[in-house]
């Protein structure tokens, strides 16, 4: 008879195995560090081979994220060591002379590398310290998170950020959840730092040198981009959608998530034959999203993040979804208050439902004509995007602070 553990089971054993691996070579280091220290009359340095700064990435598509802080660190002469878990990660191909890259495997492999880190700062994207496999290192000196997206902070599934050192934030309703958080848990205050939003900066910056993308005609051109999952926009509303939006007389791009091609293949194969490409309707792939959002006029979107790229960076109306979402997974649930996204959506365009769906072409008419979006979307870059232009300038400087602080601190010791 073969034993069988379940899931739950087996993440707590590696858990323990972890942990006890972890203390174990941790117990090592500091014997050796010690006799090395006394065989040497007390000259011996605790900080050998430690890495100044990691990031961690769990995977390639935060590379965007990332990027202009490693230039900027990169500049700055600060030693960094890139970390990530996909072996077709756009940093490995990076030229970046103080930056290096390099794949630590996957899942268990990589964490494994993670829990006994011997670093200063670790910079990381990825929620969940001490909650799963990822650990704290003994050796790592100070935890920095970094949020993907303008929203909230407590969208993570519970506990997400609980145990870093530190947040980077882009607006004060985000540090006022925070607070709120650790309160409620009794935990020790993080350092909050707001310093903006670098991949959004980055965005910014190109759509300001190459210009929105070129048109085929002078209709307007409607962005479907759902995300992807059983309340997402294609699985809820299927062909009725895109019957609606070809009836507009509008031009029409649909933009599946990446995970639909393979969580719903069968799915998108049926829609996409059912509504072959003509002269109105193309199927976008492209794994850059600059062209198709500079090219378009209004996007229609569900809960994917790209609504606050598309609406904040290219400052155009989204219309969107409102799926039954289940809040009591996530920290958001410990708060009693409204999420700010839901204030915000309504400030930056309509919200799509199965009464107005009919009536799509004059929502879209609305969402682009009335002025009161376009203050709107002041409104909201003005509360979830400080520091506009700064990000990556700001954040290397808390880094390099921080650095400069731990250094400062272990020479004392």
């Amino acid at each position: 008879m073969l034993l069988y553990i379940d899931p739950g089971t087996g993440s707590m054993l590696f858990t323990i195995l972890i942990g006890v691996i972890g203390a174990s070579i941790f117990s090592l280091r500091m014997f050796f560090i010690k006799f090395r220290f006394r065989l040497g009359g007390g000259s011996a340095k605790t900080d050998m081979n430690k890495i100044p700064v990691v990031i961690f990435s769990d995977n390639k598509r935060y590379w965007s994220i990332f990027e202009p802080i490693c230039r900027e660190l990169d500049e700055r002469g600060i030693d960094t060591v890139y970390m990530t878990m996909s072996d077709d990660d756009k940093a490995l191909e990076s030229k970046f002379e103080h930056v290096k890259a390099e794949f630590i495997g996957k899942e268990s492999r990589a964490f494994m590398k993670l829990n006994f880190l011997n670093a200063s700062i670790v910079l990381s994207t990825t929620p969940g310290l001490e909650v799963y496999q990822w650990k704290k290192s003994k050796l790592a000196d100070f935890y920095v998170h970094i949020p993907h997206a303008a929203s909230e902070i407590t969208l993570y599934r519970m506990f997400g950020i609980d145990y870093y050192d530190a947040v980077l934030l882009s607006g004060e309703y985000q540090a006022e959840d925070v607070r709120a958080l650790e309160k409620l848990r009794e935990l020790p205050e993080k350092e909050l730092v707001k310093v903006g939003i670098p991949y959004m900066d980055e965005m910014a910056k190109r759509l300001q040198k190459e210009g929105s993308a070129e048109r085929k005609d002078e209709k307007r051109t409607v962005l479907l981009a759902p995300s992807w999952g059983k309340s997402a926009i294609l699985s809820v509303y299927g062909g009725k959608i895109l019957d609606v939006l070809l009836n507009t007389g509008y031009n029409v791009i649909v933009r599946p998530h990446p995970q639909s091609f393979t969580s719903e293949k069968e799915m998108l194969d049926k829609l996409m034959a059912e509504y072959p490409e003509s002269d109105r309707l193309q199927w976008n792939k492209d794994t850059d999203n600059f062209n198709v959002l500079s090219r378009s006029d209004i996007l229609i979107s569900d809960f994917s993040g790209v609504i606050f790229d598309f609406t904040l960076v290219y400052d155009k109306p989204v219309i969107y979804t409102d799926p039954d979402f289940d809040l009591s997974p996530y920290d958001a649930w410990w708060l009693d208050k409204p999420l700010w996204t839901a204030s915000a959506l309504p400030r930056i365009g309509q919200r799509l439902t199965d009464e107005n769906m009919g009536d799509l072409k004059n929502v879209i008419d609305a969402c682009l004509e009335d002025p009161k979006y376009a203050e709107g979307r002041r409104q909201v870059k003005a509360e979830t995007w400080e520091h506009f232009g700064e990000g990556a300038v700001r954040t290397a400087d808390y880094i390099e602070q921080k650095l400069n602080e731990l250094t400062t601190k272990e020479e004392e010791k």
